[in-house]
């Protein structure tokens, strides 16, 4: 019988395509991740991985297994948390991911809150991009992850996963404070194609989405810099590098810096993700106490609203479709 700790350790690796990343991020040693694959590749009878002096690659048996043990790891997953939670004690443990903005404004609050009514629950909290917390959520390495999309640049969930909408972001446009738009209330898309522009990481959701969007007023952005968090971009505005598309929870003005309202107007869409299919109740519980926290956050933060009753999924076909028509 296959053991579900090979398995776990076999999908990082394949993740993270190296016996160390994955040996960090497990937290064994790259020796122990080792024989963990070799009594695997034994007990199966199949190389899952080719070896040289410098790297790895996994075979297509490697990925096939990787790929079939998901479902598996996080219904094993899921099991283990409610064994734990049998207690009338409430005892149990729960991983949570989110991205940075949402560990700063609304996981602190939401946890405490957690940890108040459910003192015998072991907590955690990871930070990651969305990709990198729906892997830990495959592996079942996290039991709830918050992650979020954009209008232009929609995203693709686990299907063994429930998605709850949280909130809904505006993205602002962030200027600095001498810049020759900064009284400006309202500006659109098409009077930036001269601008430089600050943005995150090449290929990120936030970047692919000012891509998108500048190409749909007929220019590619000039980014001169990129920051892998909301601080690093907003100092570089501030230090009038350039000018930058934010969402509403990284959108917070300082000084140096003023928000403008972009047309067109779009936003970004948060939600937690946790296993649909054998449900752990302490994940049902805080993904429940996250939408209580976010329901006072909307109403005390401007550019915060709650999901809307339709996802806004066909917002670039519609987009492009516009300026493809008026250009004629």
């Amino acid at each position: 019988m296959l053991n579900p700790v090979h398995l776990r350790t076999l999908s990082v690796v394949v993740r993270t395509g190296s016996f160390a990343d994955a040996a960090r991020q497990i937290g064994y040693t790259g020796s122990a991740v080792s024989q963990q694959v070799a009594a695997l590749e034994h007990s199966l009878r199949a190389t899952l991985f080719e070896r040289d002096a410098h790297s790895i690659r996994p075979t297509a048996a490697a990925l096939f297994l990787a790929e079939r043990a998901h479902d598996i790891l996080m219904a094993l997953g899921a099991l283990e948390d409610d064994m734990r939670g049998l207690s009338s004690g409430g005892f149990g443990r729960l991983r949570i991911g989110g991205f940075a903005a949402v560990n700063e404004r609304l996981l602190p609050c939401s946890l405490a809150d957690y940890r108040r009514s459910h003192p015998n629950v072991d907590l955690a909290l990871d930070e990651g991009e969305p990709d990198e917390l729906v892997a830990k959520l495959r592996d079942a390495l996290l039991e709830v992850a918050v992650v979020y999309e954009y209008d232009l640049v929609p995203q693709r969930w686990p299907s063994a996963a429930t998605a709850t909408p949280l909130l809904d972001e505006e993205l602002f446009l962030m200027v600095p404070d001498g810049h020759a738009l900064a009284g400006a209330g309202t500006v659109a898309i098409e009077d930036l194609a001269a601008e430089t522009w600050v943005s995150t990481r090449e290929g990120s959701a936030g970047d692919n989405c000012l891509v998108r969007l500048c190409g749909g007023a007929g220019f590619d952005p000039l980014v001169a810099m990129r920051g892998a968090r909301a601080d690093s971009v907003r100092g570089m505005v501030q230090a009038g590098i350039g000018i930058a598309l934010v969402p509403a929870l990284s959108a917070l003005p300082g000084d140096g810096t003023r928000l403008l309202t972009l047309e067109p107007g779009l936003r970004r869409h948060v939600l937690a993700l946790h296993r649909a299919e054998h449900e752990s109740a302490l994940a049902a519980e805080a993904v429940a106490a996250l939408a209580e926290t976010v329901r006072g956050l909307v109403d005390e933060r401007a550019g915060l609203s709650a999901p809307g009753a339709q996802r806004r999924r066909v917002a670039e076909v519609e987009y492009l479709a516009q300026r493809v028509a008026a250009a004629g």
